[in-house]
């Protein structure tokens, strides 16, 4: 009896051994008929877009560069430590019409489908030095393509070259660092063109297509175009991007990687799902750092404030490639994305906790007013004129660095603080040649005060030197002023 059950269990164990395995196979078929599936649907649509790019292009002219407006700035004031203005005695709102709402963020572009890794190939590497920080990327052994010509059918079959699947882990790396790196549209576009010149050298027709067939597949809206000696790639964008020649191309506006000839020849080769590149940064990207020599920045009102700073430099250098913009034609959101760009992680981690033990014992009036004089008096005031020779907003971490700043530079990176260290909202108040910052505190307080969406935000002006919360800086005239509102 008991050889018996023994021997069944034994078939049993052996049927459900093999229904395991035929399951294990059957799941393996299917991921690879999806994979198939995948593939053969992404190649399908590739080819239908290189047909299209065959087609003759179209002659464009391109738009002229919208001017930055130009602002007279107003110098700071400084108001005695003993001045009664100093102390708000009573409420006074202000009543602004011009409320700017933050852009929305929406999801970053992604591949029409999946693009799936191609195991044991073999393949070159290339290494890329991107912005200090070093990434590889797998690229064709045996890549053969180039553009000996600049015709609609030349540049259709480099492309066409590029969409074989010897290319596809080249695609697939290259979305993988955009995640791994938390790059956002823009720090990624600057990638693809560091790694296409890296692959195929700088300033070549085939480094262009190489980026543009990346860019395409990892979702982004592009456009090719030539001058008859050299391919362009144009990436439409949801900013309009100031002092940059664009082309507007079906109703949208694009720009020039790199500087454009005023007139080319264009395809509107379109494909399926594209997504405008947006110029939001809701991500620091995650450089190898290099750490700047540290600095004091002090409080003269409060000794204690005395702050330890040091930033990374390579996030300096990507910074200064970003373009100034504004976005759904309003020129005023220019600076919203600057002030709801967050705070990098290494200053993040180590001034933020500083800062945290300063404030814990305090309430959240005595909190800002130490951080508003820290901001007032820490940081020397200079017009961008005289430093940089033109306008030039910074991000946070580029006022914590660099010598001086001036008021928007001022109200950004305090409107930063607060929101992170405090937890509380803010939005920045413009007036012709002067930007400001407003509280929205959990106490009562008193002073010059906004009203926006039934909430009360409290007058804190980082420019006018020496005041406390509540205080508006003299000579801001209220009924030309806009409200920016902050993430």
């Amino acid at each position: 009896m008991r050889i018996i059950l023994l021997i069944l269990c034994i078939a049993c164990c052996t049927i459900e051994t093999c229904n395991a395995q035929n399951n294990i196979k059957d799941f393996d078929d299917f991921r690879k008929e999806i994979k198939r599936d995948f593939n053969h649907f992404r190649r399908e649509i590739v080819s239908d877009f290189i047909d299209f790019i065959r087609n003759p292009w179209q002659e464009q002219l391109s738009v002229p560069p919208v001017p930055k407006p130009k602002e007279t700035p107003i110098p700071p004031v400084v108001v005695p430590d003993n001045d009664i203005q100093n102390t708000p005695q009573k409420d006074t709102p202000i009543v602004i019409e011009n409320v700017i709402k933050t852009e929305p963020i929406i999801p970053q572009p992604q591949p029409i489908e999946p693009i799936l890794e191609i195991p044991k190939v073999k393949e070159n590497f290339v290494q890329i030095n991107y912005f200090g920080t070093k990434c590889i990327v797998r690229y064709p052994y045996n890549s053969n393509y180039e553009v000996k010509q600049i015709t609609e059918d030349a540049v259709a079959d480099a492309l066409n070259i590029l969409s074989t699947k010897e290319y596809d882990n080249l695609v697939y790396d290259c979305l993988k660092i955009r995640g791994d790196l938390q790059l956002c549209d823009w720090a990624y576009l600057l990638f693809l063109k560091n790694m296409s010149e890296t692959a195929c050298g700088k300033g070549t027709n085939e480094a262009t297509l190489l980026m543009s067939y990346v860019y395409l597949l990892s979702g982004y809206k592009m456009r090719l175009a030539h001058d008859g000696h050299n391919v362009y790639m144009l990436f439409a964008s949801n900013h309009t991007i100031f002092e940059k020649p664009s082309y507007n191309i079906g109703g949208d506006i694009y720009y020039g990687v790199i500087d454009l000839p005023s007139k080319l020849m264009v395809s509107d080769a379109k494909f399926p799902q594209e997504q405008n590149l947006s110029l939001i940064i809701n991500k620091q990207p995650l450089l190898t750092i290099d750490r700047s020599d540290a600095k004091i920045i002090s409080s003269t009102r409060y000794p204690e404030f005395k702050l330890h700073i040091e930033i990374n430099k390579n996030l300096l250098s990507f910074y200064e490639t970003y373009p100034n913009s504004y976005y759904n034609g309003d020129f005023m959101t220019q600076w919203a994305q600057y002030a709801n760009a967050p705070i990098s992680l290494m200053v993040a981690e180590s001034l933020y906790p500083e800062l945290k033990d300063k404030v814990k014992s305090l309430s959240e009036s005595e909190a800002v007013n130490r951080l508003l004089n820290w901001v007032q008096t820490g940081f020397k005031y200079e017009y961008d004129e005289k430093v940089w020779g033109h306008d030039r907003t910074f991000f946070s971490e580029e006022s914590l660095f660099y010598p001086c700043c001036d008021c928007e530079d001022r109200s950004i990176l305090l409107s930063r603080i607060i929101r992170d260290v405090l937890q509380l909202k803010c939005l920045l108040i413009f007036y012709p040649g002067h930007l400001a910052v407003a509280v929205n505190f959990n106490e009562d307080i008193t002073g010059d005060y906004i009203s926006v969406n039934g909430n009360k935000y409290i007058v804190c002006d980082p420019t006018f030197i020496g005041a406390s919360i509540g205080n508006t800086m003299p000579g801001m005239n209220n009924k030309t002023a806009s409200v920016i509102i902050l993430e």
